[in-house]
């Protein structure tokens, strides 16, 4: 969205350009109608996501996810499916990404909300449990959703 580019653009193209320094990377705000490579890859991507939902052998029945919309947050058909698609205890089916905000704030809005045992009260100058641990970066080994895995899409670290 517009607004994240607005707030974050600079810190993923500093991100992006460490990542591949030989490319000059871009990165702003509404750039599938400011560069047309860009809109080329935002169709290409919408057409390879459509016949990949077309043909994903779905492992939850009862649920007809031919009729989602296109997946923008802006899409009547999407929020509407959605909004069908919500269970107030258990939020989505695994096919709904639960990061996405749209997803995210109708869960907040819709579903019952948890408070676990073991939450407590955040202090002042009290470091989380995880800042105790080094990170390292080595190479993912991140289990990915059953439907790439089911579709074969592989990510792409090089370009």
């Amino acid at each position: 969205s517009s607004g994240i580019t607005a707030e974050y653009g600079d810190k993923y193209q500093a991100k992006l350009s460490g990542i591949f320094p030989s490319l000059t990377i871009t990165v702003a705000s509404k750039a599938d109608a400011k560069y047309p490579i860009c809109g080329a890859s935002s169709i290409c991507a919408k057409v390879v996501r459509d016949r990949c939902i077309e043909r994903w052998a779905n492992p939850e029945t009862g649920l007809d996810i031919t009729e989602c919309g296109s997946g923008y947050p802006g899409d009547p058909k999407t929020k509407d499916w959605l909004r069908r698609n919500i269970d107030p205890v258990f939020g989505f089916p695994q096919f709904v990404r639960f990061s996405w905000s749209t997803a995210d704030n109708l869960m907040v809005k819709e579903c019952v909300g948890v408070r676990w045992d073991d939450e407590e009260e955040e202090e002042e100058n009290v470091p989380k449990i995880n800042s105790f641990f080094k990170s390292i970066q080595k190479e993912s080994n991140i289990s990915r959703h059953r439907f790439y895995n089911e579709i074969g899409v592989k990510s792409r670290s090089v370009l």
